[in-house]
C-alpha cells in the first residue's frame, strides 16, 4: 500500500515520517557541529600553542577526506543499504568527540592527537553527507526532491545562525575541550532518529549492464558510478557549473577579509554584520528556492541565481567608491543575495542531477561530483592568495566576480536553461 499523497506541498513532507526523522537527525547533528566547528581550533590555538601551519592543515583535515575517499565511499554505499551506515557513522564521530574531553582530563591531549581523530571525523563526514544526499530520494517522491533539500538547507542554515551563537555562548561556560561533549551527544541523538526510519532497503542487486560475473571489481564500479556525470550532457553541465563557481568563490574568499580589514577599514562591528548576513541569506535561500523553481522553472532559476552572485560579486569592489557605512551596508547587502542565491541554486541543481540518476548509482554519482566539486576549494583559495599579492585585492576580487559569472553563462549556453520541472522518473524506468 502506498503512502497517502498529501495535496499540500508545504506540508506534505512534514507528515511524512520517514523524512522527518531523517531531518531532525540531521538538524540535530548539524546543530552540534557548530560548537565543535568553534571548539577545536581554540583548543589547538589556546590549548595547544598550534602555530599557524598547524592550524591551516587542522582546518584543511575537515574536507581533505573528500579527495581520498569520497569514490570509495560511493561504491560502498551503492553496494550497502544507507541508513546502517548513516547510523553508524554518527555512532562513530561521537565516540571520537569523546577522546578530545577524557585525553584533555588524562592530560595527554596533543596536536597530533587532535589533528588524528579530526581527520577520521572528516571522513565519517563524507560518508554522511555523500550517504544523506544518496537516501532522501529512496524515501521520497522525485518530485518533491527540491522540497526535501530545502527542508535540509534550511536546518543546515538555522544552523549558521543559531548553531554557531550557540557555541559562542557555551564557549563562554564551558572549557572547549568539554564542549565537544554537546556535539557528541547531537550525533547519538542523529543516530536514534534515523534508527526510527521505517523504510528498509534490500541489499542492492549486483549491476546487470554487462556481461560480468558478480561482485564487479570496486574500480568498475567506480567508474560505473561516473557514468552520469560522463553520458548525462546535464549532469555534465551541472557539474561544470558548480566547479567554476566554487574554483572562483574561493579565489575570492582569502582576499575579502583583505579587502574589508585593509582595504575598507571596516570595524569588527561591521565585518561581523557582514558574515551574519551571509548565514541570514542562506537561510532565505532555503525558503524560496522551491518557489523559485515554480516561478522560473529549474533551469532558468539556477541561471538566474548564479547570474545574480556573479554580478553582487562585481559590486563589492564598489565600495572603494562609497563612504565606510555606506560601503558596508553594501557589502552587507551583496553577501546576503549572494549567500541567498547560492543556497537556491544548490536545492535545485542537488534535486535535479539526483532525479536524473538511478537509483542504483546515487552513492556513486554524488561521491564522485562531491569529490571534483569540493577537491577544487584548495586549488581556488590558492590561486587567491597567490593573486592577491600579485594583481592586488580589488583586481583578485574582480577576477573571481567573472568567474563565477562564467558558471552562469556555462547554464545559459546548455540544456540546463530549458528545464522546468524535475523529473519523477530517472531515464532508467522511462
Amino acid at each position: 500500500m502506498t503512502e497517502t499523497k498529501v495535496t499540500e506541498k508545504k506540508t506534505s513532507l512534514w507528515r511524512h515520517a520517514d523524512f522527518r526523522n531523517l531531518w531532525l537527525g540531521l538538524t540535530a547533528s548539524l546543530f552540534g557541529s557548530k560548537v565543535t566547528a568553534v571548539a577545536v581550533p581554540l583548543i589547538a590555538a589556546v590549548s595547544l600553542s598550534a602555530t599557524p601551519f598547524e592550524m591551516g592543515v587542522l582546518v584543511a583535515s575537515e574536507t581533505l577526506p573528500y579527495l581520498f575517499i569520497s569514490l570509495f565511499v560511493g561504491v560502498w554505499l551503492d553496494r550497502s543499504p544507507k541508513r546502517p551506515i548513516l547510523i553508524l557513522t554518527d555512532v562513530l564521530r561521537a565516540v571520537l568527540l569523546l577522546i578530545i574531553p577524557a585525553a584533555w582530563a588524562g592530560d595527554f591531549l596533543t596536536f597530533p592527537l587532535l589533528l588524528i581523530v579530526s581527520l577520521l571525523i572528516g571522513a565519517c563526514t563524507v560518508v554522511s553527507d555523500i550517504g544523506s544526499s544518496s537516501y532522501l530520494p529512496l524515501l521520497i517522491d522525485r518530485r518533491h526532491l527540491v522540497d526535501g533539500n530545502s527542508k535540509l538547507e534550511l536546518s543546515s542554515s538555522a544552523s549558521d545562525i543559531g548553531g554557531n551563537a550557540a557555541g559562542g555562548a557555551l564557549l563562554q561556560v564551558i572549557s572547549a575541550p568539554f564542549a565537544v561533549i554537546i556535539n557528541a551527544v547531537t550525533y547519538l541523538v542523529s543516530a536514534v532518529f534515523t534508527g526510527l526510519i521505517a523504510h528498509r532497503e534490500e541489499k542492492p542487486a549486483p549491476s546487470d549492464t554487462a556481461d560480468v560475473p558478480a561482485p564487479q571489481s570496486i574500480w568498475r564500479d567506480i567508474v560505473e558510478g561516473a557514468e552520469p556525470i560522463l553520458r548525462n550532457k546535464v549532469i555534465r553541465t551541472l557539474v561544470t557549473a558548480t566547479l567554476l563557481f566554487n574554483l572562483f568563490t574561493l579565489v575570492i574568499e582569502p582576499v575579502f577579509l583583505i579587502f574589508i580589514t585593509r582595504t575598507l577599514g571596516l570595524e569588527p562591528f561591521y565585518i561581523g554584520l557582514v558574515f551574519a548576513s551571509s548565514g541570514a541569506g542562506a537561510l532565505v535561500g532555503a525558503l524560496i528556492a522551491e518557489r523559485a523553481s515554480a516561478w522560473l522553472g529549474v533551469g532558468r532559476a539556477m541561471v538566474f541565481s548564479l547570474g545574480l552572485a556573479g554580478v553582487t560579486a562585481l559590486l563589492i569592489p564598489v565600495a572603494t567608491l562609497l563612504p565606510k557605512v555606506v560601503a558596508a551596508l553594501l557589502i552587507v547587502v551583496m553577501y546576503f543575495i549572494d549567500a541567498a542565491m547560492v543556497i537556491v541554486y544548490n536545492v535545485n541543481q542537488r534535486s535535479l542531477r539526483t532525479a536524473l540518476t538511478p537509483d542504483r548509482l546515487l552513492g556513486r554519482m554524488n561521491a564522485s561530483i562531491r569529490m571534483i566539486v569540493m577537491g577544487i576549494t584548495p586549488v581556488g583559495a590558492l590561486a587567491g592568495g597567490l593573486l592577491g599579492g600579485w594583481i592586488g585585492t580589488q583586481q583578485t576580487l574582480l577576477l573571481g566576480a567573472v568567474g563565477v559569472l562564467l558558471s552562469a553563462v556555462v547554464l545559459v549556453l546548455s540544456d540546463v536553461r530549458s528545464v522546468r520541472v524535475i523529473p519523477e522518473h530517472h531515464p532508467e524506468t522511462v
